[in-house]
């Protein structure tokens, strides 16, 4: 039988918009989609560089007319973002395969913690992405007349839908499109701030005085408890600074071999960067004693003070490119929210707290649906708040420190477990113990002082999404303990029908191809009792049809399998093993049997790409396909569960090969 491949037309619109689809067969693919260190942190660090736009900020507004007690927050942030970062290492460290946050509460403390851990995640990315995007658009807008701000919102949009389209094409392409953006912001950054110490250098001792000389002052007059008040409420309201650390560790799969290696270098360049440009702009602040103005970010008033005895012609330049590139800095923010979003989104659906589509891979070896979705939910997001950035803040603050302080909980707990193995056991729970206890006052404080103003919402659709996820869960246990019923009972079946029909080693070894005869072609799954059910359903019902029986596996590559060239060719093997035991169970009730085998994402492609090969020697074939069927009727089964068969039916229809479907009656 001939067949003749053609390519439909949304195809090729698909590989100019997305790309042709990547070739796993390729060994060269890991290195071609990965990042090195300085794309990671690009990519992945995006979203903690940003932070330095609005996080002293908000922590210098808290310090109302105590200035001087910037260098006291100032190193207080460092000192956090060392710890942070150094314990995230740790993680790295312990879950190479990445996972960050969600992994570490689901392994060391309980499944269920690392749920709860891995929906303030999502929720936070989802914020990342909105509030990032949002944050963007009103910095450029500010560059404009007032009567342009009615396009504010179409532009954010327009801005995210093309975020989806390039995270839809594969991760490096978007962050090499992203590059030059980030590294403008890098540069103009550093330069400001070398030339903020360099020309206020005389001031620098006078500085370190008013400091002194401030906080005895408000000691006087607030006391010592009032002031370590105001000092650490600035503190913990710059909270904003350490979002984006936990990325790298969320991000390891796509990472450069080594990974941890590369990792590493990558958590250094972001804690050195940030706590960099941190105390930098801060002291910057208490050096030009800037005053808040409700018009400007505090950056850009610390940019016009310090370049106003500057040529107007080189000074505005340098003040709007710098301006500039804090905004588009913004959107590239938004990157590690499509990055890190979709693989937490694709982990939970792996472990069954979200449907296990989630974890499938497009051609492109992305996380497809978790990209859409994540973008999709932040244009609606966008359009409900109209994009303001003060409300968005608000529900940004919390989930972040949700997830650090379940984290340090759990390394804290695995550090005293293993303290009679570990020789460092102690300087690790050390480093976890400080961070647990500096994110978990800068989660309270958080939650108190936010909670009116629109934290609640925050709690409110994490506690939703942690619902939504538990009864997905619950459905999928319930379903996995049926299948388990039904393992055995079709075991059973076989077992009676080997008795009647069955034959022994030598007759196995006298079966032989029948080119002329009918041939049954089985798709199957990894090797269960819905495979093996198919097979008896079909040697029972179909007798005339199945002189020859041929296995055809599809070995689905998702999130779980795809994360390096060794956890694939485990996946090969299984793939092998799988049709090697179909075939050895068909040749047991007297059947010649092959099987053929192949991995991609996409089933039915993969079924479609095999016919030509699969079809060449035979006559008369028959395809089956077994479709599970439930006694009871469950709420979005559609969603929890996937429906291959019927699409694979419809497109060999279309060739004109007979498909049949076998009903699989899961037992309650």
């Amino acid at each position: 039988m001939k067949m003749e491949i053609r390519i439909p037309t949304y195809l090729g619109i698909k590989n100019v918009v997305l790309g042709k689809a990547r070739s796993l067969s390729d060994s060269g693919t890991f290195h071609k989609i990965s990042l090195v260190a300085f794309l990671a942190w690009i990519g992945l660090g995006s979203d903690g560089i940003s932070s330095s736009s609005y996080g002293p900020e908000e922590a210098f507004r808290y310090l109302g007319q105590h200035h001087s007690l910037a260098l006291f927050v100032a190193l207080g942030t460092i000192f956090t973002i060392i710890i942070i970062s150094s314990s995230y290492k740790q993680i790295i460290k312990l879950f190479p395969h990445g996972g960050g946050g969600y992994f570490v509460a689901s392994k060391l403390l309980s499944p269920s913690i690392g749920m709860i851990s891995g929906s303030a995640l999502l929720i936070d990315y989802l914020l990342t992405i909105t509030l990032s995007i949002s944050s963007g658009a009103d910095a450029i807008f500010s560059f404009l007349p007032a009567h342009f701000h009615q396009f504010k919102l179409i532009i954010a949009v327009a801005v995210l839908l093309l975020l989806i389209i390039m995270n839809m094409r594969g991760v490096k392409e978007s962050v090499m499109i992203l590059t030059p953006i980030f590294v403008l912001f890098m540069a103009t950054h550093i330069f400001l701030i070398f030339y903020v110490f360099i020309s206020k250098s005389p001031d620098l001792v006078q500085t370190v005085t008013d400091t002194t000389s401030d906080f005895k002052s408000s000691v006087a007059q607030l006391g010592m408890l009032g002031t370590f008040f105001i000092i650490m409420k600035a503190y913990s309201m710059g909270a904003g600074t350490f979002t984006g650390i936990e990325a790298v560790s969320n991000g390891m799969p796509i990472l450069r071999e080594p990974k941890m290696a590369t990792a590493r270098k990558t958590m250094n360049l972001m804690a050195a960067s940030l706590s960099f440009l941190v105390f930098g702009l801060l002291m910057g602040y208490a050096l030009y004693k800037v005053q808040v103005n409700p018009f400007k970010t505090l950056n850009a008033v610390l940019l016009e003070a310090s370049t106003s005895g500057w040529n107007k012609l080189i000074g505005y330049p340098f003040v709007t490119i710098t301006l500039f590139s804090e905004a588009a800095l913004l959107f590239v923010a938004a990157q590690t929210g499509f990055l890190d979003g979709p693989r937490i989104m694709a982990n939970m659906a792996a472990d069954q707290w979200l449907p296990k589509r989630f974890a499938s891979l497009s051609d492109r070896l992305v996380n497809q649906r978790g990209v859409i979705l994540m973008g999709l939910s932040a244009i609606v997001l966008m359009i409900i708040s109209g994009g303001k950035v003060s409300l968005l803040v608000v529900l940004y603050s919390i989930n972040v420190f949700i997830t650090f302080t379940l984290s340090q909980l759990g390394m804290v707990r695995h550090w005293w477990h293993v303290r009679k193995k570990d020789k460092e056991w102690l300087k690790g729970i050390v480093v976890n113990g400080i961070g647990l206890s500096l994110t978990s006052f800068i989660l309270i404080s958080v939650v108190i002082f936010k909670f009116r103003e629109g934290g609640w919402a925050t709690l409110v659709f994490t506690g939703a999404l942690a619902f939504v996820a538990f009864r997905i869960r619950k459905h999928y246990y319930k379903v996995k303990c049926r299948l388990q019923k039904l393992r055995v009972t079709a075991f059973g079946q076989f077992k009676e029908l080997y008795k009647t029909q069955g034959i022994n080693d030598k007759e196995i070894e006298n079966l032989r191809y029948k080119a002329d005869a009918p041939t049954a072609i089985i798709l199957v799954s990894g090797f269960g009792g819905t495979g093996l059910t198919a097979l008896m359903k079909v040697v029972e019902n179909f007798p005339g049809t199945c002189t020859n029986i041929i296995f055809l596996r599809i070995g689905v590559i998702n999130s779980k399998n795809f994360r390096g060239t060794r956890e694939m060719d485990e996946f090969k093997e299984n793939v092998i093993k799988d049709g090697s035991k179909y075939v050895e169970y068909a040749n047991k009730l007297g059947y010649y049997s092959r099987y053929f085998w192949t991995i991609g994402t996409d089933p039915v492609f993969e079924i479609e790409g095999m016919l030509p090969r699969l079809l060449h020697n035979i006559k008369k074939p028959t395809f089956f396909g077994g479709q599970l069927v439930f006694a009871k009727r469950y709420s979005f089964e559609g969603l929890l569960h996937n429906h291959t068969i019927f699409m694979v039916q419809r497109k060999l229809f279309k060739r004109g090969i007979p498909v049949i479907i076998l009903p699989i009656n899961v037992p309650d």
